[in-house]
Parts: structure tokens; sequence; C-alpha cells
């Protein structure tokens, strides 16, 4: 599929509805209001296409820059294409979606690391997610690179920017159901910093209690592998 075929679909899949939530979740700028269910279809339509994400990507419209995430190859991806998409990601959405990318490529642990450490908002928040999306992948790491992390988390996410502390718990969740000493670690971390404040602007989403989220999600493991 051509650029120019992929934003045709693009523009015809878009709705007004969409547009107004969107911007409820913080997108600006130029969108076609595409349903997640509508790019997923055109996702099994393109598959993995890298130049064709870039050239979305270079669009500057969101829905395209969504796509783009969800066909580009994670494998042949360059570091300098992840850290330009993390730049200029512009709202929450696209920052998790560039980390989905991230997070699967070879460079993950690099640019967590040095994503979690930058001032700007997206930027940091699609750091924390990358770091969320190591501590589910990496099975090599040792524990002692995510207590790090906990305490990075601990000693700076009340006076972090918005979304980076959402991000920040996200990570939290993952490092703890990595395993059963990391699970007692991250559940202690959760409880001494407390709730975590987040505005999710003019929609009904909630930030997940960390410590509730991890015994929920060890819970469903030990059920599924009963079953």
């Amino acid at each position: 599929m051509t650029k120019t075929e992929a934003i045709r679909e693009l523009r015809a899949a878009g709705t007004a509805q969409n547009r107004k939530v969107y911007k409820r979740h913080g997108v600006g700028g130029k969108m076609y209001g595409v349903s997640y269910a509508a790019l997923g279809k055109l996702k099994k339509k393109i598959k993995v296409d890298q130049p064709l994400a870039e050239e979305l990507w270079e669009t500057g419209n969101h829905d395209a820059r969504s796509l783009a995430t969800m066909v580009a190859d994670p494998a042949s991806i360059k570091v300098a294409t992840l850290q330009s998409w993390a730049k200029e990601a512009g709202n929450r959405g696209l920052a998790a979606a560039v980390s989905n990318v991230a997070g699967d490529s070879p460079h993950a642990k690099k640019l967590a690391d040095r994503w979690i450490r930058s001032r700007d908002e997206m930027i940091g928040c699609t750091g924390w997610h990358t770091l969320a999306t190591v501590a589910r992948q990496d099975k090599d790491l040792a524990d002692d690179y995510f207590e790090e992390r906990l305490e990075r988390i601990e000693s700076t996410v009340h006076a972090s920017k918005n979304w980076v502390r959402y991000a920040m718990n996200n990570a939290l969740i993952n490092i703890g159901v990595r395993n059963s000493k990391l699970e007692k670690k991250s559940i202690a971390v959760a409880k001494r910093i407390g709730a975590i404040d987040v505005d999710h602007g003019e929609t009904s989403c909630k930030t997940p209690d960390a410590a509730a989220y991890i015994k929920k999600t060890l819970t469903y493991r030990k059920k599924k592998a009963k079953a």
C-alpha cells in the first residue's frame, strides 16, 4: 500500500465523533478521527512496512502517525527515527504508541534509560512506557536494574509532569509483576508513594492503584496457569 492509498483510507474512515473524543484525550493538530478498530484493519492489510511507516509519520496527521507505529518494523527501525518520533509525539496516546515500537526494538533499554531522564513531558512519558515493556520482555536483566528504577520512581514521581507520573505508575506495575522479589519491593514502593494524582482531562479515565493492580495481575496469572 502506498502513502496516498493509506491516507485515502484514513480520511474515509474518520468521523467527527472520534475527533471530539480524541480532542478530549489531548490530541491536537491534524486528524481524521479514525477508530482503533479501523486502524487495526488497515494494519492487517499493510502488515509490516517501515518505509511506509516513516512516510505516514512525516505527514504530521495524528491518525497517520498512529498507523505508522502499528506498521513500523521494530527490528529495523533506526534509533534516530525513534528519537524523532518520541520528540514529535505530542500527546499521551502517541507517546505510548511510540513506546510500543521502541520497546520491541533492539534499542529498548538504551532508549528507556535516556528518555526517562528527559525534562520533556512526552519524551519522559515514552521512556517510562518503554521501560514497562522492557520489564515485561527482557528476561536477562538483573533485579538491581529495576530496583534502581523503583528508587527513581519513589523519589521523583510526585514532582514529575502529569503524563510522566502516569507512565511511571505503569512501569511500577510492570516491574512488580516481573518476579516475586520485585513484586514485594514494588508493592512497598507503591504503598509509600500513595495515590498518584494524574489529570485525565475531560475523560472518565482513571489511574490504577499500582499495588492492587500488581496483586490482581498475579492472581489472574495463577488462575490462568491452573486452568
